[in-house]
């Protein structure tokens, strides 16, 4: 297991103070790096991981740092620097403490968790060379199986960070699980649940019992053979945790919006303008930031967006973006090079309480816009009843109501718009723009009904009976 602890400062913390912070433990410590060298490692004697401490990053982006540990800093840029302290031994967590604790007293800032601020030193007194050395070198991982490998988290809020993103990323290429753990506390961000998104891969909830289920459907779970799988009863249905009842509804709403956009793929392509057209409409500003992981980083630029997925094609690029402070709104996008040109699929989340109505009337004038300009693919909108703060809790939250859907202007066209235009047991779409070559758009629901997934999955059936 480890422990996070982040120094916030508003300084940049350069070579010679990120060595007096490594110096917590004493001269009998050593220093290593990895990944390239964008991780810096404070081991022991024999050479053991104890602190793993990443490159700064500097949060351009207002109310990142709120978002992600609820975490007060002044105004301005600051630059947050994460270690993770292996808790096999018992001083590493007070030795990222110090660690932390000596970047922000040098260079002004403050610590998260705040309890962990020291800045003494804290010799190891553990028999390091009698602890099993871990079986992987990502600092992510806690634990590395044949199948699976386990990240063990303690943050309230489980942030889809580069050392989570690497994790899956290595995870993934070597045919394995990632699978992160947590106690009943925990939340995960909304970038971490659609990371996460698809079995083998699992959020692991430590209940109040001391078993074992999981965070997103309630499914009591077993180590066995390597890995976290379901616990079956008699009957061979999968047993569901007590602890995933539903919260009371406090009004909470979420919008969501999933769209895929298709371009040309020329030199004169701009990507990130579709995001951009729906938080405009729907926040009434562009996304405040992006980044490749969180915390987000960057002001948003869809030019900066552009240059890293033509540097990184063919492979894919995923990205997330943030709204800001007043209105709880998250993006993640994967971008795809395909046969057919260039693919954003986005999947959009706003959060409204329940004095807040969520600006359902805007959806079509959003699709028209994003048909007319973005290459519109697909939109399906719906809402759910879920945290405004688009956080996810380890309990039961009722599934997202289709409200309507919207296929593109090439997309009708290819169907046959005498085709696309009956659907069945539905009204007829509403056309948008141009009379010529127009999109359709399928009202399906107001969002309080969940007989509307029935009439969606009738609705893509018959598009697809061509």
């Amino acid at each position: 297991m480890t422990k996070d602890v982040i120094a916030l400062t508003s300084k940049m913390p350069d070579l010679p103070t990120l060595l007096a912070g490594l110096y917590a433990g004493g001269p009998d410590l050593g220093v290593s790096t990895t990944a390239d060298g964008a991780v810096v490692q404070l081991c022991g004697p024999d050479g053991r991981p104890l602190v793993s401490v990443e490159a700064p990053i500097l949060i351009q982006v207002p109310g990142e740092t709120t978002r992600l540990l609820d975490h007060a800093v002044e105004d301005g840029p600051v630059w947050w620097t994460e270690a993770r302290a292996s808790t096999a031994v018992a001083e590493a967590g007070r030795l990222a403490g110090s660690f932390a604790g000596r970047l922000a007293a040098v260079l002004g800032g403050t610590v998260w968790p705040p309890e962990a601020a020291t800045t003494d030193v804290v010799p190891v007194t553990t028999d390091v060379s009698a602890i099993p050395a871990p079986a992987t070198g990502a600092p992510a991982v806690d634990v590395l199986t044949a199948t699976t490998a386990v990240v063990i988290q303690d943050r309230p809020l489980v942030a889809m960070t580069s050392w989570l993103s690497d994790a899956l990323r290595t995870a993934t290429a070597a045919d394995r699980a990632l699978q992160i753990v947590t106690p009943s506390t925990a939340r995960l961000t909304l970038a971490t649940r659609t990371a996460l998104r698809g079995l083998p891969n699992r959020w692991v909830v430590q209940g109040p019992e001391h078993g074992y289920y999981d965070g997103l459907s309630g499914a009591v779970l077993q180590w066995k053979n390597g890995t976290f799988t379901p616990v079956h009863d008699e009957q061979g249905a999968t047993r569901v945790a007590e602890a995933f009842a539903p919260t009371p509804d406090a009004g909470d709403r979420q919008l969501i919006l999933a769209l895929r956009t298709r371009h040309p793929a020329d030199e004169n392509l701009v990507l990130g303008r579709a995001l951009e057209t729906a938080f405009r409409h729907l926040t009434g500003a562009p996304p405040a930031g992006w980044s490749t992981a969180e915390p987000v980083n960057l002001p948003w630029s869809t030019r900066h967006v552009t240059d890293l997925a033509r540097a990184r094609a063919p492979q894919p690029t995923w990205l997330v973006a943030v709204g800001h402070p007043d209105r709880p709104a998250l993006a993640t996008v994967r971008i795809l090079r395909t046969p057919a040109g260039v693919e954003e699929d986005i999947t959009f989340a706003l959060g409204y309480s329940g004095d807040e109505a969520p600006p359902l009337n805007s959806i079509e004038e959003l699709a028209t816009a994003l048909d007319a300009e973005h290459g519109l693919v697909t939109l399906l909108t719906s809402l759910r009843t879920a945290r405004r703060d688009l956080t996810i809790p380890p309990s039961f939250e009722a599934p997202p109501i289709p409200v309507g859907f919207t296929l593109g202007s090439g997309e009708v066209k290819a169907v046959g718009r005498a085709h696309a235009g009956h659907p069945p047991l539905l009204p007829r779409p509403a056309q948008l723009g141009p009379g010529g070559e127009p999109a359709f758009h399928y009202c399906l629901s107001d969002g309080t009904d969940p007989q509307a997934w029935g009439m969606f999955q009738r609705l893509i059936q018959h598009l697809k009976r061509v």
